[in-house]
């Protein structure tokens, strides 16, 4: 009974780009949960679409003219839905590199059903292979350490209220990263809840096997925090303020007193450098030292800044040539 009442409110929009047998797998993972699936293609060159057409989903292709973002993917995808079906309750977003866990959006529906004031639910994500690479378990690390209950955000999988997400007209097409965050800032504005529950969601492939796929991966992190404070970052909200602060700090004004000072004063200036390792220190000592993993995270914690200053750096340059930046893909 409640799977016949879910298939009839719930849609599914799946979007990717090159995702291939990733995407065969998310796609098979979620058939049968609802009545309409959309797969959104963002320009694949590979045979993405012609899987997502094969297993019976409606295929979208986004207009080559205008950049690509996760943001104006979703929003076509949702479109879609709601031509097709435009008395649909709920929606769920998940990216195609994932694959969604048995029951996952039966639950997310039955939480929803008894909790109206909630627009968006999300549950854990987890990294299919961890043990792959330093980087899969870095970002494993990332899905697994939100707090549960009422958040200020979700991630890029959810399932959520198709009325709540009319109210604030979609995502923003126009940022490249952090799109969710931003989308949950303007739903609470309006008096919803955002919910994470204490259940399995989905697995995701990172597939990050090199150390340029991470830095591309941190610079379009920073990109999204530069770009998240301008249009937030007033008060109350103060939308990544303290991010963006952490980053400039640690990625540009401390190497920059570092080289004034070695000028001025020659290379002894130089020990000052020691705040990094103390840095990272500090940051494993908050999470109880423990594992090699703790300290992997704490040094990429600390290198991160670096790339994310850089991201920094081409927002406020794009800003003032009145440019949108394109994707910043790392796989």
């Amino acid at each position: 009974m409640i799977g016949t009442v879910i298939d009839l409110r719930v849609g599914v929009v799946v979007i990717g780009r090159n995702e291939g047998e990733r995407l065969r797998r998310c796609i098979e993972s979620v058939i049968g949960d609802s009545s309409f699936l959309v797969y959104v293609d963002s320009g694949s060159t590979d045979d993405s679409k012609a899987i997502a057409s094969q297993l019976g989903a409606d295929v979208v292709d986004l207009d080559l003219g205008t950049p690509f973002t996760a943001a104006r993917a979703r929003n076509a995808g949702f479109d879609r839905l709601m031509q097709r079906s435009p008395d649909l309750y709920y929606v769920f977003f998940v990216d195609g590199d994932c694959e969604v866990q048995a029951d996952w959006i039966h639950t997310a529906i039955r939480f929803l059903n008894a909790h109206q004031e909630v627009a968006v639910v999300w549950g854990w994500r987890r990294e299919k292979h961890p043990e792959e690479t330093i980087y899969n378990a870095l970002c494993d690390l990332e899905w697994t350490s939100f707090p549960l209950g009422e958040t200020k955000a979700c991630g890029g999988d959810a399932v959520m209220r198709t009325d709540a997400f009319r109210s604030v007209t979609g995502y923003r097409p126009d940022l490249i990263c952090g799109e969710e965050p931003e989308l949950c800032l303007r739903m609470r504005q309006k008096g919803w809840l955002i919910w994470h529950l204490d259940a399995e969601m989905t697995l995701h492939d990172a597939a990050i096997h090199r150390f340029s796929q991470w830095w591309r991966r941190m610079l379009r992190g920073g990109y999204g925090f530069a770009q998240g404070a301008a249009l937030h970052g007033a008060p109350p909200e103060r939308h990544w303020v303290a991010e963006s602060r952490r980053i400039w700090l640690w990625g540009f004004w401390m190497p920059a007193v570092v080289l004034v000072a070695s000028g001025m004063f020659g290379w002894w200036a130089l020990l000052l450098l020691w705040i990094y390792p103390i840095q990272i220190l500090r940051l494993a000592y908050r999470r109880g030292f423990g594992s090699k993993l703790t300290w992997s995270w704490a040094v990429a914690m600390v290198v991160a800044k670096f790339p994310e200053v850089l991201g920094q750096m081409k927002y406020y340059l794009n800003r003032l040539r009145r440019v949108n930046s394109k994707l910043i893909e790392y796989k």
